[in-house]
C-alpha cells in the first residue's frame, strides 16, 4: 500500500511517501523556526498561514522525489492531533480534499503514535512488546506498548514536559530560539557537578515526572549568580546548562529503568524531539546495558516532527481497514490510550 503522510501539528510542514512493501520512498520537511524566532515561541496564526503557503509545493516535491504521481497513492494519513487547531486543520483539509478527489481512504493519525513508531523506519526496528518514553516539548510519558494501538500509560509529567522545561530554562538564560537544542549544545561545554541540581520525584515510588521545581531551582540559581547585565558570567551559564541537562536526563533514566523493571520488559523505545539529545541516549544505553536491556530510537531527522512517521503509522492502520469518513478531524487534545488497537495479525509489522 502506497501512503502519503502529512504532518502540520505545530511549526513544521512535513510530507512523506511510504510503501508497505518497499519502505520509505521520499520525505520532505519545512521548518518555521526563523519565522517564529523573533517572537521567542510559536505564534499559532502565523504557523497556520505558513503551512498553507508551503504544503502544496512540498506535495509536488515529495511526489517527484518518490517518482510517483497523485493517482498512484492508495491512501493518505495526516496528523489530526494533538497540536495547534489551525495548523491541524491545514493538513486535515489538504488530506481530505485530495482523498475525495482521488477516491482513496484518508485517516487522521495521532501525532504521538507517529513519534512512538518512528523507530520502525530504521533498518533494525524494535520488536513488540516494549516500554516507550515519549519525550518532547509537549509530552513526557512512559507507555507500555504491547502492539500498535495497545497502549497503557505508566506515568507522565505532572507539570512541564521535559522539552518545555529545556525551552523555558533556555529563555531564562536568554539563549537563541529554539532554546532547548541550544541549551543542550552549551551543556556539553559546562561542568556537570558544579551545582547540586535536584532530581525531582526520583526519591519516591511511581513513574510520574515533575520538572517545574527544577525550573524554579534554576531560576533561583541564575538570580544568585547574575552579574551587572542581569545574567551570570559565561562560564556559569555553561555550568548551569550542564547541571540542568544532567538533572533532567538522570530523572528520565531513573524512571525508564523503573518502568522496565515494573513491566519486566527488556526493550525501551525513546521518541519525540528530546530523544535526539545525545546525553540522554548515551546514559540510557549505558544504564540499560548493565541490565541486559536495549534502547531503540529514530535517526535524528525523524525525532522532531516529520511526515515519515505519520505515513508509517497511517499505513499500518489503513491496511487494517481504518479510515475517516468524509470530514476533517482535528483534535488538539487526544489521549494516546484512547486509540483503537489493530488486529493481532499486524502486531509484528
Amino acid at each position: 500500500m502506497l501512503v502519503l503522510g502529512i504532518e502540520t501539528s505545530c511549526d513544521e510542514t512535513g510530507l512523506a511517501v511510504y510503501d508497505s512493501e518497499r519502505g520509505l520512498l521520499a520525505h520532505t520537511l519545512y521548518s518555521q523556526v526563523k519565522l517564529h524566532a523573533e517572537y521567542g515561541g510559536v505564534v499559532p496564526e502565523l504557523a497556520s498561514r505558513d503551512h498553507v503557503r508551503k504544503i502544496i509545493p512540498l506535495l509536488k516535491r515529495v511526489l517527484e522525489e518518490a517518482n510517483i504521481s497523485k493517482v498512484d497513492i492508495d491512501g493518505i494519513a495526516y496528523t489530526s492531533g494533538p497540536g495547534l487547531m489551525g495548523a491541524l486543520m491545514v493538513g486535515g483539509a489538504m488530506a481530505t480534499a485530495l482523498g475525495f478527489a482521488l477516491d482513496i481512504p484518508v485517516l487522521g493519525v495521532h501525532h504521538m503514535e507517529g513519534h512512538l513508531l518512528a523507530p520502525m523506519l530504521e533498518d533494525s526496528p524494535p520488536n513488540f512488546p516494549f516500554v516507550a518514553l515519549l519525550v518532547s516539548g509537549g509530552h513526557t510519558q512512559l507507555v507500555s506498548v504491547k502492539a500498535i494501538g495497545e497502549y497503557e500509560l505508566l506515568g507522565e509529567s505532572l507539570d512541564d514536559a521535559a522539552g518545555e522545561a529545556f525551552d523555558k530554562t533556555a529563555k531564562m538564560l536568554d539563549l537563541d530560539y529554539p532554546g532547548g537544542p541550544v541549551l543542550a549544545v552549551m551543556a556539553d561545554r559546562g561542568q556537570i557537578d558544579r551545582f547540586d541540581f535536584p532530581r525531582p520525584m526520583t526519591d519516591r515510588p511511581g513513574l510520574d515526572f515533575s520538572f517545574s521545581g527544577l525550573k524554579t531551582f534554576t531560576r533561583n540559581l541564575i538570580h544568585k549568580h547574575r552579574g551587572a547585565d542581569e545574567l551570570p558570567d559565561d562560564k556559569t551559564i555553561l555550568d548551569i546548562c550542564a547541571g540542568f541537562q544532567e538533572a533532567v536526563v538522570d530523572s528520565l533514566v531513573i524512571k525508564c529503568r523503573r518502568a522496565l523493571n515494573q513491566t519486566q520488559m527488556k526493550t525501551l523505545v525513546i521518541a519525540g524531539g528530546v530523544s535526539a539529545n545525545t546525553r540522554l541516549r548515551h546514559k540510557l544505553e549505558v544504564a540499560l546495558a548493565k541490565e541486559g536491556a536495549e534502547v531503540f530510537y529514530a535517526r535524528h531527522e525523524f525525532c522532531t516532527d516529520n511526515g515519515a512517521m505519520i505515513a508509517y503509522a497511517g499505513c499500518q492502520r489503513l491496511i487494517a481497514g481504518q479510515a475517516n469518513k468524509l470530514e476533517i478531524s482535528a483534535t488538539p487534545r487526544w489521549p494516546l490510550d484512547q486509540l483503537p488497537a489493530l488486529e493481532s495479525s499486524l502486531k509484528g509489522k
